[in-house]
């Protein structure tokens, strides 16, 4: 499947590597910017909620974030707020949201492994996040999740103690996805592009599993529950962080055609 009949191979869109830690901080943060306005077109914006964040590939205890009152679909390059572990405003001119701050400051130091997490109150995510429960692997897409995301079971109102971010990181545990309940969903990546596109994939299957319950319902259906077997090979190539970077590279050329690359100013 790597070559054309001719016998070269085909250009399989990969992470690009960089000479300089400078090139890459750029990358991130045009990749940031995008992925905050994919989220604005899917209507994961509600207000000052919602946030993503990228570590600083230079100052490791460093992450970008959004400035609190710019809406998604405006945020440039240019308008990333860099923040170090205490909270303090290290690049950028305006303040951060304090709940972005607690929730993303825990799960960067908590996971080295991670460098970006997505948060956001979108509708099916909330809708979900109501039973408190895991969902059921009952798709192929739904697999991307299969024992790689939790539950926080508690309701502490809006994050901004330091100890509720870790209770949410607590939840998270290793795995890429949390449900928070009565709350909204959290994902996380190893570059921004998997943690942006296991966040649009986790609401379309929350979205799933709240249309196949409501249907079966009373209706005497019974769902189908995907093996483990089937599910821990399926896993393999539809979970890892490879095969999330590269689902969201379509997302990324479309808004760079939609906005004429607005956002990397």
């Amino acid at each position: 499947m790597g070559r054309t009949a001719s016998g070269k191979n085909l250009k399989i869109r990969k992470y690009p590597t960089f000479e300089r830690k400078e090139d890459e901080r750029l990358y991130r943060k045009q990749h940031l910017a995008a992925a905050y306005r994919v989220f604005a077109e899917r209507g994961f914006d509600e207000g000052v909620a919602g946030h993503i964040s990228v570590r600083d590939p230079v100052w490791e205890d460093h992450f970008w974030l959004n400035p609190l009152s710019t809406h998604f679909s405006q945020i440039r390059v240019s308008d990333l707020i860099l923040v170090n572990e205490e909270g303090t405003v290290v690049q950028g001119d305006q303040p951060i949201n304090a709940a972005a701050f607690a929730i993303h400051s825990a799960l960067h130091k908590r996971r080295p492994d991670v460098h970006a997490a997505c948060h956001a109150h979108s509708v099916h995510g909330k809708a979900w996040s109501v039973f408190g429960k895991e969902l059921d692997m009952i798709t192929q897409d739904s697999i991307r999740f299969y024992k790689s995301h939790g539950v926080y079971k508690q309701f502490g109102g809006v994050v901004l103690a330091s100890e509720e971010g870790e209770r949410i990181a607590d939840a998270l545990g290793a795995g890429k996805a949390a449900i928070l309940q009565n709350h909204g969903i959290l994902t996380v990546g190893q570059t921004v592009d998997e943690a942006a596109f296991w966040f649009l994939s986790l609401d379309k299957t929350c979205q799933t599993q709240l249309l196949v319950d409501a249907a079966a319902n009373g209706s005497g259906l019974e769902k189908k529950i995907i093996p483990d077997r089937e599910a821990e090979e399926t896993y393999r190539n539809v979970g890892t962080p490879e095969k999330g970077w590269l689902a969201f590279q379509g997302y990324y050329d479309e808004i760079l055609a939609k906005t004429g690359g607005d956002f990397l100013r």
